[in-house]
């Protein structure tokens, strides 16, 4: 299969990433208690970069939605280039999951979703992961096996929020099954409206430290985004 995406290089310069941390003095700390764990995967293929810097912005969100649910550990997972696929640490704050997605750079290459998928079955398995998300807007792998991982992450209890941009119909109807096999949920977003990948964010970021009361009760007071993706929880 050919690929004619381009690398695009670093994705975000000094003065914006300073005044984002500047922002984040702000967030509230976590409160005591046990941290929900996510793991936050996004594709990094050429094709992503706008969003990446999207991602990049709106990820602060995800920490502070939770602070008064225990808080919040992320693993920062992405994929993009020749075969290229990494797993941060898991980071407990905002700045440290901040500054390894701006050290990321978005390359030419094919999506490696069931490596994603392998490696949170994995994660699970030692320590439990309360959720994961996927963040992508293609699919270049075989769906059958792809399949199969989300099964066994469901059969795991580890739910896939896949946030797919854009509307490629033959990615969609695979993604959609990832979501629905993991008992998680699937839902589009534009790059225009970064509003609803913040929301999606915050809303499978509260899912994962709090559980379905603390999502039910974000969706009953949010609306929108939110609530469609709670509905869409867990159907089969």
């Amino acid at each position: 299969m050919t690929n004619d995406r381009q690398d695009l290089g670093p994705t975000a310069n000094a003065g914006a990433v300073a005044a984002f941390l500047h922002q984040l003095q702000a967030v509230p700390s976590p409160a005591s208690g046990p941290r929900g764990r996510l793991i936050f995967a996004l594709d990094a293929t050429a094709s992503r970069e706008p969003s990446w810097d999207q991602a990049m912005a709106i990820q602060a969100a995800m920490f502070s939605e939770t602070a008064g649910l225990g808080g919040l550990s992320v693993q920062l997972c992405h994929y993009g280039g020749f075969h290229e696929f990494s797993a941060s640490p898991w980071c407990h704050q905002s700045p440290e999951l901040l500054a390894r997605m701006t050290r990321v750079r978005c390359l030419a290459g094919l999506t490696q979703i069931g490596r994603v998928l392998e490696h949170a079955l994995a994660e699970t398995r030692r320590t439990r992961v309360n959720a994961l998300v996927l963040i992508g807007d293609a699919l270049e792998e075989e769906p059958g096996p792809l399949r199969d991982l989300a099964g066994q992450l469901g059969l795991l209890g580890l739910p896939a929020f896949v946030f797919q941009e854009g509307r490629d119909p033959q990615a969609e109807e695979t993604l959609r099954a990832i979501a629905r096999l993991s008992g998680g949920a699937w839902s589009p977003f534009d790059s225009h409206s970064p509003e609803v990948l913040r929301d999606l964010l915050s809303a499978v970021a509260v899912f994962a430290a709090g559980g379905r009361p603390a999502l039910e009760d974000l969706a009953r007071r949010r609306g929108g985004a939110i609530l469609r993706l709670t509905q869409e929880l867990g159907r089969g």
